[in-house]
């Protein structure tokens, strides 16, 4: 079994991050409820404890049990776990009198720990807390201290459990990454053997064993999701992939044939079905994102029912859903976090389909999906496009969704991605679309008023999209773009831009 690192989630904003730095070490590890600790297996190496948005001293805050980890394990708490870990054996936890939140430094670092070699007094951590480490246990070592918090790192002297007061899984934690290697691989003594060559081949291993020789019905969209999962089932599978490309009409302009275009040649079994009527009818009227998102998803589910039917023995249904789409669904690992906005590929399938869900990318990031890619041979140009919402130009129309409006949002879009290409900005960015905003606003055309919609420009950098920032495109391209779209697509009079990261905005508008 493949050595893993084990993450008890405790509902932090951060967890996340913490899974991703661990595999940015090459690796494995997994998250679960802190309620819903697995089988302590001989491949687990190592836990580590999350932040929370609970304080240890309120009565309904989580108690983990760790009587089969704590001594017999390597252990390591971060902020709430750490805090947990002094609070229930034998130390004391207050609320802050001075709360820490954002950049401090370490005023002190033992850099001959174990778990602290290599840090260095001065460095810039990330802390988010109201409540302090008052005072530790008789047989607890202080490693690290701020000029506020003098317990910010301590270790138990009998045993390999440790507590970090600050979060080192953030960039702003700028040796975090030190220690967690450190604690990863000095400590736990794992092995750095989790690759996207040795997932392709963990992964092809255990979709044959999982699906036999049953089919598997597809949907593929033109992303990268859809793609790296297609050709890993394939190579799992192969004939017995069936890959449906459904045009719910909300697609890019020219998407629909562009996108089949794309998958000749790769060996694919990929057949299009054009259901555009049945996502319009489904969304007349609606306005709200949640039931747009919901009706564009049933929609979907009733489609991929339909052409299952049309494929003998077929038991299951793929899809390309990575770990960002669940955790902002639901959390990741039936944990405490909670629900940002519903995926339509997320959840589980009605009653009445009679498939089961196979995801072979769930667990991935962005960026390790187009590394797993990469190792597949993916066509380039296939890994290296834009994001684009399942719900697609759906949930980029706010109000009510029209032929008429998607038909003017597909020419603003085509020409803001094909400027950002013809001007080589394109890679530089990791999303870029067009919204379409639900006001009218009065412009002048030849000397004649107008009274038409106005469209916001979105361009964003990230890495996995759990977080973002606003791209700084420059002012010569927004203002050629925007002229551009004014001047060329009818119905347009006003282009803003959006300058908003995420958090506290989300990537897409609903």
């Amino acid at each position: 079994m493949q050595e893993m690192i084990l993450i008890l989630d405790f509902g932090s904003q951060y967890t996340q991050l913490i899974a991703r730095r661990v595999r940015e070490l090459n690796v494995y590890c997994e998250i679960h409820p802190w309620n819903k600790c697995p089988e302590l297996t001989s491949n687990i190496k190592g836990v580590i404890l999350s932040g929370s948005p609970f304080s240890t001293r309120d009565e309904n805050s989580p108690k983990p049990d760790l009587s089969k980890i704590k001594g017999k394990l390597p252990l390591l708490g971060v902020c709430f776990g750490a805090q947990y870990l002094a609070q229930n054996f034998g130390g004391e936890v207050l609320p802050s009198k001075i709360r820490e939140y954002g950049r401090a430094n370490l005023s002190f670092v033992s850099s001959e720990h174990e778990l602290t070699k290599g840090m260095t007094n001065g460095s810039q951590v990330w802390m988010s807390h109201g409540d302090t480490i008052k005072k530790v246990p008789v047989d607890f070592e202080v490693i690290a201290s701020t000029g506020d918090v003098e317990y910010a790192g301590f270790h138990i002297k009998s045993e390999m459990t440790y507590g970090i007061q600050f979060h080192p899984e953030v960039y702003h934690s700028t040796e975090g990454q030190i220690l967690l290697r450190n604690f990863i691989v000095g400590i736990c003594k794992t092995e750095q053997s989790w690759t996207p060559a040795s997932f392709v081949e963990e992964s092809v291993e255990n979709l044959k064993e999982k699906i036999g020789s049953d089919k598997v019905i597809l949907g593929l969209s033109g992303g990268v999701d859809s793609s790296v999962a297609a050709v890993l089932l394939h190579k799992a599978i192969g004939k017995n992939l069936h890959c449906i490309f459904v045009n719910n009409g909300l697609l890019r302009k020219n998407e629909y044939d562009s996108v089949l275009d794309s998958y000749k040649g790769m060996g694919l079994n990929v057949k299009g079905v054009d259901a555009s009527d049945k996502f319009y009818a489904a969304l007349k009227g609606l306005t709200d994102p949640e039931l747009k998102r919901k009706a564009i998803g049933r929609v979907f589910v009733e489609v991929f029912d339909e052409e299952s039917k049309l494929v003998e023995n077929a038991k299951w249904l793929g899809q390309g859903t990575i770990y960002p789409d669940v955790i902002e669904s639901v959390s990741g690992t039936g944990g405490p976090s909670a629900t940002i906005k519903s995926h339509h590929n997320v959840g589980g399938l009605p009653d009445y389909m009679k498939l089961s869900v196979v995801e072979p990318l769930r667990l991935l990031f962005k960026d390790e999906v187009r590394r797993i890619g990469k190792t597949l041979e993916i066509d380039p140009k296939i890994l290296g496009r834009h994001p684009f919402p399942g719900p697609g130009l759906g949930i980029r129309i706010l109000g009510d969704v029209t032929r008429e409006k998607v038909e003017i949002l597909q020419e603003v879009d085509y020409i803001f991605i094909q400027g950002l290409k013809d001007d080589g900005l394109y890679d530089d960015v990791w999303q870029a679309g067009a919204i379409f905003l639900p006001i009218q606003s009065v412009g002048v055309m030849g000397d004649e008023r107008t009274y038409e919609n106005a469209v916001a420009l979105r361009a964003v950098s990230s890495t996995d999209g759990m977080t973002a920032d606003w791209c700084h495109l420059p002012y010569e391209f927004l203002a050629k773009i925007s002229n551009k779209i004014i001047n060329q697509v009818k119905g347009i009079n006003r282009v803003t831009y959006d300058i908003s990261s995420k958090p506290p905005a989300t990537i897409e508008w609903e």
